[in-house]
């Protein structure tokens, strides 16, 4: 009989049909003390910040300071990617949706749907037609 490893009894998290983990990781807020256009920004982080935190424990939030430039917010994801959306002149609700946005995101990278090649597993029937196989007609 095998010696039964404690390593071997530890299951890796996966998203399936009885578990989901989020792909956000980390949430930097950005913003500067003093331009007008932080405003809003500045009002999120006072009133809806905490929130926020209780709804995604899984959530690292990071508040920041970035004098004279303008707010951002920066979702870093699973996948070692990251997104950053600017926040400069958002009403407060707004904040709440572009901030919702990152939350939902994967943090793939975004593909066009358009414009993709047809790739096939299987051979024409016909063949692969050429000019130079070609029949030339008769003149």
């Amino acid at each position: 009989m095998q010696p039964l490893l404690r390593a071997a009894l530890r299951s890796r998290p996966a998203n399936g049909h009885t578990t989901f983990l989020p792909q956000i990781r980390k949430l930097v807020f950005e913003y500067c003390d003093k331009w007008p256009s932080s405003h809003n920004t500045r009002t999120f982080l006072c009133t809806r910040l905490q929130d926020l935190a209780r709804e995604n424990p899984h959530l690292e939030l990071v508040v920041k300071q970035r004098n004279h430039k303008e707010p951002i917010v920066r979702g870093f994801y699973v996948n070692n990617r990251d997104k950053v959306v600017p926040l400069n002149s958002l009403e407060v609700t707004a904040i709440q949706q572009k901030i919702r946005l990152l939350l939902d995101a994967s943090g793939a990278k975004i593909k066009p749907l358009k414009r993709r090649p047809v790739e096939s597993t299987t051979e024409s029937p016909r063949g692969i037609w050429s000019g130079l196989h070609a029949d030339r007609p008769i003149l």
